[in-house]
């Protein structure tokens, strides 16, 4: 499930006065003004303009202000306070829709509860919801149809906000351009064709939202394609690589001294390419830049990164490349890593989503980490450090306690190896957020095809960079990644074994 605060999304006031109504009836207000954000998201602030939201439509074209996307086969919560005064958006909570009826009671109750808990746990009960349903018709299928396809989640959603003392004020399905209330007394108000959702950007508040500095950053699909693993010939490609590097590196791993010199080898390979990046020159768009990267990124390179960030004292080191210049190019190599986590390596893909998400959240991008989080969460629900960073994120906790302590582990890391030049660091630094003595059980195996590994947040390092192969420019298609010259995974072994450099760079 993804959360989103009072901080994502369109800022807070909101009046709901004749709650439940159409037409002229339904009144709302969200805030236009610039400092609404964060923080101050409810409160009256200086100069802050008000919009007024009138209609079901109104409410349904705030939407994507909401969460700051436009979601898609979603069910979306949004929290209501203070009604009985003018009212106000809290917080918001998203869920794909189930495939399967049978999963539709258990999703609500979950929805529900985990978004008055939320918001309990933010000292602000609410006291009313909006319910929302988006999903696109099948084959087939007419927006209605997928209206009455919907009409018993939505009121399983009405029944289970019911149960928690916090009704559903309105609830709309919104398919095909168009939408449906399930809230119409059905006198005759509401068209059983549903109404128009009128041309996107073109609404008061949408002019409002862009004198915010809010944007609507695309639809949902397009903002999780950042991270989706490649399909296809170049995902073949790629899954012979991580095949060779596991071959490569396991036994490595399996030896104290070999272990830590492999953390250095990675760390040391992420700062090369993080470099690489960031030199890279700029290209306008969100796919273009994601498949330059992803032709900067060998099949091999990437192969020993994904291995290697499963260990656990190997990421969080590279967590710390989390603000100023270094998180730009290391958000975009955690992206780009995510995307090659392909076929049977899926699990794999919790490291550099996790540590997608947190600099995301460290930078201020909070609808980014969330949906990044959420999707580590989703390859491995297990993975504690992406747990503990969603729970936060979603609180609406302040990242900078984070940056304190990896900070702090940065420079003392930097300061012993300063006293003492001459010999060579070979032991793998303690977590900064695990307390001394942490029993050496919790250090898991690494996950590696064809060898069982077991879940959790301890993870392997993996192995040495090897010289690069100029991708084509060639981009393949269904998100697959740019082309790659043919080459076979014997070859590439043979390249680690002669020609594989080791690169070991100290901390920047």
């Amino acid at each position: 499930m993804t959360n989103h605060s009072e901080a994502a999304g369109m800022p807070g006031d909101s009046d709901i006065s004749g709650r439940g109504g159409h037409g002229e009836g339904s009144v709302g207000r969200a805030p236009s003004g610039r400092g609404g954000r964060g923080e101050h998201a409810g409160h009256d602030l200086p100069g802050e303009h008000q919009v007024t939201l009138r209609t079901p439509a109104e409410l349904a074209d705030a939407l994507p202000y909401l969460l700051g996307y436009r979601p898609e086969d979603s069910i979306v919560l949004v929290a209501l306070h203070d009604g009985e005064r003018r009212g106000r958006f809290g917080g918001r909570a998203r869920l794909g829709i189930p495939a399967h009826a049978d999963d539709w009671p258990s999703v609500a109750d979950q929805l529900a509860q985990g978004l008055v808990k939320g918001s309990e746990r933010r000292g602000a009960r609410p006291e009313s919801m909006v319910a929302y349903l988006c999903q696109e018709p099948g084959p087939g299928e007419s927006g209605r149809d997928v209206m009455e396809r919907l009409r018993p989640l939505a009121q399983l959603l009405r029944t289970a906000c019911g149960r928690l003392d916090v009704p559903v004020v309105e609830a709309l399905c919104i398919s095909d351009g168009r939408f449906w209330s399930y809230c119409c007394p059905g006198k005759g108000c509401c068209s059983s064709e549903g109404q128009s959702m009128g041309l996107p950007g073109t609404s008061v508040l949408a002019a409002a939202a862009t004198y915010a500095g809010l944007q609507v950053r695309g639809s949902l699909r397009e903002f999780t394609a950042r991270f989706i693993p490649w399909e296809g010939a170049a995902a073949d490609e790629q899954q012979a690589a991580l095949d060779t590097a596991s071959m490569a590196l396991v036994p490595r791993i399996l030896d104290a001294e070999g272990r830590a010199e492999v953390a250095e080898e990675t760390l040391g390979l992420a700062r090369q390419i993080r470099k690489r990046f960031a030199d890279a020159p700029p290209v306008s768009g969100t796919r273009p830049a994601d498949l330059r990267d992803d032709g900067l990124l060998e099949h091999d390179e990437a192969a020993d990164l994904i291995l290697g960030l499963q260990d656990r004292t190997t990421r969080d080191r590279a967590a710390e490349w989390m603000e100023g210049d270094e998180a730009g190019p290391a958000l975009r190599l955690w992206r780009a890593l995510a995307r090659r986590c392909v076929g049977p390596y899926g699990e794999h893909a919790a490291a550099p989503l996790t540590l997608a998400g947190w600099v995301a959240w460290s930078t201020g991008d909070e609808l980014e980490a969330r949906e990044a989080l959420a999707m580590a969460l989703g390859a491995d629900p297990d993975y504690l450090f992406a747990r503990l960073l969603h729970q936060a994120c979603n609180e609406g906790l302040n990242p900078e306690s984070i940056r304190r302590c990896l900070r702090a582990e940065r420079t003392g890391r930097t300061g012993a190896a300063a006293e003492q030049p001459s010999v060579p660091d070979r032991s793998a630094p303690r977590d900064a957020a695990e307390p001394e003595g942490t029993p050496n059980r919790r250090r898991r195996r690494a996950r590696t095809a064809g060898i069982g590994g077991s879940r959790g947040s301890g993870r392997h390092p993996g192995a040495a960079g090897l010289p690069r192969r100029r991708p084509t420019d060639e981009a393949a298609p269904g998100g697959e990644g740019p082309g790659r010259a043919p080459e076979a995974a014997g070859e590439r072994a043979r390249a680690r074994r002669k020609g594989g450099r080791r690169v070991a760079g100290e901390e920047t």
